[in-house]
């Protein structure tokens, strides 16, 4: 009898609990932003004062740092209608940036994305003092970009594909550049594949005296043309660009310094730019003399040359080598000495911060079996380096700070959780956001000793939200794998979970090189709440990363080079086979997701699994790597030519016949980063296999896959899917 009452009263309870639980829809997530953090609107750091700025709707205020008290409003809503007859609002403010000396605003209005990093917008200079808005170039035209010299006389901009100054107390515009063509020459902005995989739109910077202008020329003359049909008409239209996949031809990148006072352009002779990218151009603080990195086809040498503007002789300064590759980061910081720099190189095994002087000294400043994430400021008076790290914790990421000789290190934040911080550019404050597993970011402005002077932003109203729909709390999770090696991942389970039932189990995925899931930090909120929509359906969500993601040294990320996917997918597989072991997972029931690279990393593992998964869903996978961008694909693999095996043994398309379960594959038909020629690959295969799989895929979408109501259907394709085959 005790026994039934028992009963009756946990079933009493659960009926109980699901009333009270407010029921979490898709909708929800991405309709109405529910559960979405809410960052700063519009905050910039001013060039020199210790103050900053924020976008409300009466304008741009000025406040400062010490107290957060408003010093005056820079730009107010009547000041910029007036100076522009109307045509301009703050609310339509898409981007803006201070002159050094803080009297004049670039402003961007009507931005319009082209890809990842790059964009389109029409530009204006507002000059404070006089109150006069000023068009860049004309309003006719929408540029690439537009950027001050740092006395905010001049400022360089890209139309169509040619480089030009505009004069601003003259308004006169003089074109640098004439040769420019659409997919066919560039002048001082990257092509798609320097975008996407080196982090660079922009390709063209002022001297410090405003006198120079150093820019990247790319000749795509030899890149092969991609087309992507776009729907919609009788006769779709074609979309053409270049866009060069592994082993086939780049573009010829030229590096050019333009003289403002003679209006002339000299080529910098760096010898043979065939198989080769100059990723990053960097004035030295002198203004005569221009660090040109250049990186070999292989990506594991980076030559950092100096090139003199006035002698026109060079030298290689630097170079960093590495058995496998290198990554092209921002952390490189020219000294005012002009002859030495703050880099950080992985030579140790791990990344970590070197001093080096041009002379030839290397000095390694901070040293452990622990990550520097990031440098954020190097603060040359007092020879300290402020620098974000895992050292507290793998999953972790804080601020410390150490000395240009390596001592005095000091941790500046809390040693638990996950920190960004951004400083003014003197070092005295600077922005943070904090979070952690289960708390949504928090804005605050610190001193430069880590202490807080104020909250910005907690997102509390949002908590709160998640409060009322009763989150579970996510928690973090280890195992070691057959092969000896300890992963670490992250689990959510049903807010009222039983220990004593068997749950079917949701696995998410990326796994890219150098990447990071598994963190101390609440990222991905919308997807979070996803994985909360499937908790309270009774799904347990989890998250781990495998071999080749970051912060855990050379050794644990490069395993996987020349076969990117055979041990990534092995981990996924070994992640599921130790969930089997617990006992409240229904191990007949275990699926796996992901998206472009973990696309990918979910069919691989479905396919090569042998029945482990139940069902798996691919959204834009690469499906072999062939198809994709070379510099990306070559980093990791080398080229088809060098390395087939490489690239045939780990692609899903050679294992399709071996599908068993449920299999469904997504992608967008505009997709311009992982074409939908990978979608067609697979499904050519899984055809000729004979094997049943399901698909579905979006027109004219990109790799996001967003747009109108296009990300709430797709995920409510998703949840329906997984609903009813997991």
């Amino acid at each position: 009898m005790k026994k039934h009452l028992l009963l009756v009263l946990a079933l009493l309870l659960s009926t109980v609990y699901l009333f009270a639980q407010k029921t979490i829809t898709i909708e929800d997530i991405w309709d109405k932003f529910y559960f979405y953090p809410r960052g700063v609107s519009g905050y910039t750091a001013m060039p020199k004062s210790d103050e900053y700025t924020v976008v409300k709707r009466a304008g741009i205020e000025r406040h400062n740092f010490s107290d957060g008290s408003v010093s005056g409003v820079i730009l107010s809503h009547n000041d910029l209608s007036e100076s522009s007859n109307g045509r301009l609002k703050i609310s339509e403010i898409s981007d803006y940036s201070f002159s050094k000396d803080e009297k004049k605003i670039v402003l961007a209005f009507d931005l319009e994305s082209i890809y990842r990093r790059s964009s389109l917008a029409h530009y204006y200079v507002y000059d404070i003092d006089r109150k006069v808005i000023i068009p860049i170039s004309d309003t006719a035209h929408l540029l690439r970009f537009a950027e001050l010299s740092q006395d905010g006389s001049k400022v360089v901009f890209a139309r169509d594909c040619d480089l030009y100054y505009q004069d601003l107390s003259t308004g006169k515009i003089v074109q640098i550049t004439n040769d420019g063509k659409q997919n066919h020459i560039l002048n001082g902005f990257a092509d798609w594949v320097y975008e996407e995989e080196l982090d660079m739109s922009q390709a063209a910077s002022w001297s410090p005296d405003g006198t120079k202008i150093a820019y990247l020329r790319f000749d795509e003359s030899r890149v092969k043309e991609f087309v992507m049909p776009m729907y919609g008409e009788l006769y779709p239209e074609e979309f053409k660009y270049k866009y060069p996949k592994a082993g086939e031809d780049n573009s010829l990148v030229e590096v050019y310094i333009y003289d403002v006072a003679n209006n002339t352009n000299v080529r910098v002779d760096l010898g043979d730019n065939t198989n080769c990218y100059f990723p990053r151009t960097y004035w030295l603080p002198n203004s005569n003399d221009v660090i040109i990195l250049k990186l070999n086809r292989h990506q594991n040498r980076l030559d950092f040359i100096r090139y003199n503007t006035i002698t026109r002789n060079q030298d290689i300064v630097y170079t960093d080598v590495n058995d496998k590759w290198l990554d092209v980061t921002d952390d490189y910081y020219f000294l005012k000495d002009n002859s030495s720099m703050i880099v950080t190189s992985e030579r140790s095994g791990f990344n970590h911060i070197y001093k080096v002087s041009f002379a030839g000294e290397i000095k390694q400043l901070t040293q452990g079996e622990w990550e520097v994430n990031e440098v954020q400021f190097v603060d040359e008076a007092k020879k300290q380096i402020y620098y974000l790290s895992n050292e507290s914790g793998v999953l972790n990421r804080d601020l410390y700070v150490v000395s240009f000789d390596g001592k005095k290190k000091r941790l500046i934040t809390s040693g638990d959780g996950w920190n960004s911080v951004e400083f003014c550019p003197n070092g005295n404050y600077f922005r943070k956001q904090y979070s952690n597993l289960n708390t949504l970011p928090k804005y605050t402005i610190n001193d430069k000793s880590g202490k807080e002077l104020r909250v910005l932003n907690d997102n509390q109203a949002i908590q709160n939200m998640m409060n009322d729909y009763s989150f579970s709390k996510r928690e973090i999770i280890s195992f070691t794998t057959p092969d000896g090696v300890t992963l670490y991942g992250w689990m959510m389970k049903p807010a009222n979970f039983d220990p004593n039932k068997k749950y079917p189990v949701m696995m998410n995925c990326y796994g890219g090189p150098g990447s990071q899931q598994v963190e101390n930090a609440y990222n991905g909120a919308q997807d979070l709440a996803f994985y909360q929509m499937l908790a309270q359906k009774g799904y347990i969500s989890v998250c781990f990363d495998g071999r080749g993601t970051a912060t855990r040294g050379d050794a644990f990320k490069k395993v996987i080079y020349q076969q990117m996917g055979k041990y990534e997918a092995m981990d996924q597989i070994a992640a599921a086979n130790w969930l089997k072991t617990l006992s409240y997972v229904d191990g007949s029931r275990i699926g796996i997701w992901g998206w472009s690279f973990g696309g990918y990393l979910s069919a691989l593992s479905m396919f090569t699994s042998n029945e482990v998964f139940k069902m798996a869903i691919s959204v834009a996978p690469v499906t072999n790597w062939r198809y994709y961008d070379n510099i990306y694909t070559e980093r990791f693999m080398r080229t088809p030519q060098e390395n087939p095996d490489g690239y045939d043994l780990n692609s899903p398309t050679t294992y399709a016949k071996n599908l068993k379960g449920k299999y469904l594959l997504i992608h967008g038909t505009a997709d311009d980063n992982v074409h939908f020629q990978n979608a067609m690959e697979l499904v050519k295969a899984l055809n000729e296999n004979g094997v049943d799989y399901d698909q579905f895929f979006f027109p004219n979408k990109n790799h996001f896959i967003m747009g109108g109501n296009t990300r709430t259907y797709l995920y409510n394709k998703l949840a329906k899917y997984i609903l009813e085959n997991l």
